[in-house]
């Protein structure tokens, strides 16, 4: 804790993932990531509960192993990385009963919209150089619609390309800051 009772920590990007998940087709899923992120946690208990979140991806990041998809989302149509270099989110840790959730406002694009995601709190361990880490997975899911990424296109069958629902998975792991 440092001497105001606030412990920080911060967002190990070597330890952790933000991944993500759409349906193609409706049919199967196409899944990516985004590699560039940082994030940031504020925590006064040793359980997290009422921990400040606050997590910055680099929208230009984004990664679906596929070079054309990750350009067209990257365009206007899309995330529009080239005006909108960032997505933000800031919320709050909530434990309830052994279990968390991870509360907020995501921004995307020009759109701040609420969401609220699972979390599961996976312990804490001394790291290799004596820092103390922690670790969450966090799930979630959210409408890309609501956040203005409706491009989409029918298929012959009468179906969309692509779901509006985006499924959300994070491993992410934290380090506790010198005092």
């Amino acid at each position: 804790m440092t001497g105001n009772g606030i412990s920080k920590w911060t967002v190990d990007p070597n330890h952790s993932v933000l991944q993500f998940k759409v349906k193609h087709l409706a049919i199967s899923n196409v899944a990516g990531t985004f590699k560039l992120f940082r994030g940031e946690v504020e925590t006064t208990n040793e359980d997290f509960n009422d921990a400040k979140v606050q997590c910055i991806i680099d929208a230009d990041s984004i990664d679906t192993n596929n070079l054309q998809r990750d350009k067209d989302l990257k365009s206007s149509d899309f995330f529009n990385t080239q005006q909108f270099k960032e997505i933000k989110f800031e919320g709050l840790l909530k434990k309830k009963n052994d279990k968390y959730a991870l509360a907020g406002e995501l921004a995307i694009r020009e759109t701040i919209k609420s969401i609220v995601m699972e979390a599961e709190f996976t312990g804490v361990g001394k790291g290799r150089f004596g820092d103390i880490r922690a670790g969450f997975e966090i799930t979630g899911k959210l409408n890309r619609k609501d956040f203005g990424l409706s491009w989409n296109m029918l298929t012959e069958g009468g179906g969309f390309i692509i779901g509006e629902e985006i499924r959300l998975h994070f491993d992410i792991q934290i380090i506790k800051q010198a005092t």
